[in-house]
């Protein structure tokens, strides 16, 4: 076995908890990269504090069978390293307890550990898709084939709300208390989306069962912000470098900066990671579109700009004075006005570290991996914006390029006339939309026609097309480095 508590003295971030007495009280469903290095972080620096026994049984229901089998070895220890721009640091995270993975433990024992009144916490970190949402999140897509599976199956489910349903029928069934299920994925209002999930399926079930859920589960919303680059053999040789030779294929590289803001709504008792520096509030929107605006919008503005134009990493961007320029315009001037932020916080200082972030070159986030799923994070991190500004005859510029670069970069050719890998839920309907048009407008009004992303009412609206078809024609002739150039004057 790899023991990380073996590694040199220099690493002086260890557990320093009795890991024999922790408890696992969380369930965490999608064992993944940002999991790592964000909640299981605050759980691991809160058990250090002495003050807390929570840990965590992570769940993997689909995929992820090397990391679970790789972390069993190491006696569920990983390295976390957090990479300044000049300076780094290594922890030695010890939070996790248990690890359950459907496809060799089986989802009945995965069940039955989620139905253990122990359990007061299932969190889960499965992406948009996981969720199985209509588009737009309208509510569950009962046509998907997971959730069909799970409704004509119910205790052998394959979804994550699928095995949510499940083991909350079975607590029902036992006369237990709920438990709380707590979205972390990055995306709006995710208690309520997880909540609609959960309840549709439930109702598609049995409708006992669905109020049952109602009046004893509670879906907290949670903002979450840490920039977390999928890792790469360079990452963890890294890592392996900082642990004076021990190779650690479960560690992970972070940004320093690290936030949570949690809406205070738990069925029986929570962790108090309030006190690892997380925020407890009344009401998580605020905080929520600000991130998701300011940074998550962004990111993409820069992903599919900064692709088409060459750029590999986010840093990268940052090194081109008219991307920078464009992106702090972009969050000051045409994000910035969008949101109703509580009073102490200044969307200016929050701008220019998102800028200090996003220049960060030791994280080498690739603009390729941000610009994934483009149809599902559009809505909510530009298009919703766009709406706000024609409601109120502002200026939309920057963000309409966004969406222009996102119509580019789908369109499968980049300005180095080089093939585009693209990854997106409806990478089918978007390859026949591109294929089935005429480069130009035409296709600028095919992709238009993606209801599940622009509604109705913005391709009714003859100046969102203008603005749309304006930059998209300026990125076919000009390439994308001198369209930014000349927003950026």
């Amino acid at each position: 076995m790899l023991n990380l508590l073996e590694i040199p003295q220099s690493i002086k971030n260890k557990p320093l908890y009795n890991r024999e007495k922790m408890t696992a009280r969380i369930v965490h469903i999608g064992f993944g990269a940002f999991h790592r290095a964000h909640q299981a972080l605050f759980t691991d620096r809160l058990l250090n504090k002495g003050n807390s026994d929570w840990a965590i049984c992570e769940v993997n229901i689909v995929g992820g069978e090397e990391l679970i089998n790789h972390i069993r070895k190491q006696d569920h220890l990983y390295t976390v390293l957090e990479k300044g721009a000049t300076s780094k640091q290594a922890y030695i995270i010890g939070s996790v307890k248990e690890s359950l993975l459907a496809p060799t433990d089986g989802i009945e024992t995965i069940l039955e550990k989620m139905a253990d009144p122990i359990v007061e916490i299932v969190s889960l970190t499965v992406t948009e898709k996981g969720y199985c949402m209509l588009p737009g999140g309208t509510g569950l897509d009962l046509n998907n084939e997971l959730i069909k599976a799970d409704l004509a199956s119910p205790s052998k489910p394959m979804s994550a709300p699928g095995v949510i349903v499940e083991a909350l029928y079975r607590r029902m069934q036992r006369g237990l208390k709920s438990f709380t299920a707590l979205s972390c994925d990055n995306m709006p209002e995710n208690g309520l989306v997880l909540r609609k999930a959960i309840l549709d399926l439930a109702n598609a079930r049995d409708p006992e069962l669905a109020k049952w859920i109602e009046s004893n589960t509670t879906f907290p919303c949670t903002m979450v912000d840490r920039i977390v680059p999928a890792a790469t053999s360079e990452t963890l040789e890294e890592i392996q470098d900082v642990l004076g030779g021990m190779y650690d294929p479960c560690g992970i590289a972070c940004e320093p900066f690290i936030q949570w803001v949690i809406e205070d709504n738990f069925v029986t008792s929570r962790p108090n990671w309030n006190e690892a520096g997380a925020e407890f509030v009344d009401n998580v929107v605020p905080y929520e579109e600000m991130k998701l605006r300011m940074l998550n919008g962004s990111h993409s503005f820069l992903a599919y700009l900064g692709y088409l134009a060459g750029y590999e990493h986010i840093n990268d961007c940052m090194n081109d004075e008219n991307y920078k320029k464009a992106t702090l315009s972009l969050m000051m001037q045409q994000q910035a006005p969008t949101l109703n932020v509580p009073p102490h916080v200044n969307l200016q200082q929050y701008a220019e570290k998102l800028i200090e972030r996003f220049s960060n070159p030791s994280l080498k986030h690739r603009t390729w991996q941000i610009a994934m799923d483009g149809t599902q994070k559009l809505p909510q991190r530009i298009l919703d914006s766009i709406r706000w500004h024609i409601k109120h005859n502002s200026d939309f510029s920057l963000l309409a390029l966004g969406v222009a670069g996102w119509m580019r970069y789908v369109g499968g050719i980049d300005d180095h006339k080089q093939v585009i890998d693209i990854r997106d839920p409806m990478v089918d309907e978007l390859k026949k939309l591109v294929a089935e048009s005429d480069e130009g407008v035409e296709r600028v009004n095919s992709l238009l026609s993606l209801e599940a992303v622009f509604r109705s009412d913005l391709p009714a609206n003859s100046l969102f097309r203008e603005k749309i078809t304006e930059h998209y024609l300026s990125l076919m002739k000009k390439g994308a480095k001198q369209t930014i150039k000349d927003l950026a004057l």
